[in-house]
C-alpha cells in the first residue's frame, strides 16, 4: 500500500450519491485505512440519508451525522459527536457547493442578493466554521481538503455565481492555511477537479459539452474520476503532501494549462 492511513480519522462531508466526487475520496480514505466519519443532508422524507447510508455501509463509517451547513447548531452537533466518538481528527474533506439554476443561468448581473448570499454561504463560508470547530480536535499534521473548479479564475458559461463562490473559496483556503499551520502544523488544501458527472453539476447547463470540450482538448485527451480526485485527497491527507499547504492542485487531465 502506497499511503498508509491507517489509524487516522476522516470527516467526509457532502456525499449524495454513488456520482458523487465525495464519494470517490471516501473510497480511497477508506482503501488506504482511515476510519470514516460521514455526513449527509438532511431532509423531512429521510431519502438523503437513506441513500447516503447503504452506499457507505461496506465502508463502516463508525460516525454517520446529519449536517446542514446552514444550521450552525448541527454544524456543533457533528464535532461534538467527533469529540465524544474520536476525541481527535486528522483529515476534513469539505465537499459542499449549492446555488439555485437560476443563478447559473443568464446574466451575472441579474443574481439576486438573496441567491448571491445562499451560494456563498454554502460553498464558501462553510469551510470557515467547519474548521473552526474542527480546530481543537486538529491532531498534529491534520489535513482540510475542499473542492475548486476552473470556473473560480475563468469565466465558465453556465456557472456564473459558483464562480465566484469558489474564487472565495479558494482564498479561504489560503487564508485558513495561514491561521491553521503554525500550532499544530495543519495543512489547507483545495483540489480543482475537471468537470465530472455529478448530481451537483447536473445543475448547470451544458455539462456534457464541458466534459467532452475536456476530452478533445485536454492533454490526456479525457476527463477525470472521482477515484483519480480521491487518489489526490489521499495523498493530501498523508504525510507524504506534509510540506502542501495554501494550495490549488489541479486534478483535469491538464486542461487548465490548455489554450481552450
Amino acid at each position: 500500500m502506497l499511503l498508509d492511513l491507517r489509524g487516522k480519522k476522516a470527516l467526509v462531508t457532502g456525499i449524495a450519491n454513488n456520482r458523487s466526487i465525495a464519494w470517490g475520496i471516501a473510497q480511497q480514505l477508506a482503501a488506504a485505512g482511515c476510519d470514516l466519519g460521514v455526513t449527509y443532508l438532511p431532509d423531512e422524507k429521510g431519502r438523503f440519508e437513506a441513500k447516503v447510508r447503504e452506499l457507505t455501509a461496506p465502508l463502516n463509517p463508525s460516525l454517520f451525522e446529519p449536517l446542514n451547513v446552514q444550521d450552525p447548531a448541527q454544524i456543533e452537533a457533528v464535532f461534538e459527536r467527533v469529540k465524544e466518538q474520536w476525541g481527535s481528527l486528522d483529515v476534513l474533506v469539505h465537499c459542499l457547493a449549492f446555488a439555485g439554476k437560476e443563478e447559473l443561468i443568464g446574466d451575472y448581473s441579474a443574481i439576486s442578493p438573496e441567491g448571491f448570499a445562499r451560494a456563498l454561504e454554502v460553498s464558501a463560508y462553510s469551510l470557515a466554521p467547519l474548521c473552526r470547530w474542527a480546530k481543537p480536535l486538529f491532531n498534529e499534521g491534520a489535513s482540510v481538503i475542499t473542492l475548486s473548479y476552473l470556473g473560480s479564475e475563468r469565466a465558465i458559461p453556465n456557472y456564473n455565481v459558483m464562480g465566484v463562490a469558489k474564487a472565495a473559496l479558494e482564498a479561504s483556503v489560503r487564508y485558513l492555511a495561514a491561521e491553521l499551520g503554525p500550532d499544530k502544523q495543519v495543512r489547507v488544501n483545495a483540489i480543482s477537479a475537471g468537470p465530472i458527472r455529478t448530481l451537483a453539476s447536473s445543475a448547470i447547463g451544458g455539462i456534457l459539452d464541458m466534459i467532452h470540450t475536456v476530452e478533445a482538448k485536454a492533454p490526456l485527451r479525457r476527463t477525470v474520476t472521482q477515484n483519480e480526485v480521491g487518489a489526490t485527497a489521499a495523498f493530501l491527507a498523508s504525510p507524504l503532501a506534509s510540506g502542501i499547504t495554501g494550495q490549488v492542485i489541479y486534478v483535469d487531465a491538464g486542461y487548465g494549462i490548455s489554450g481552450m
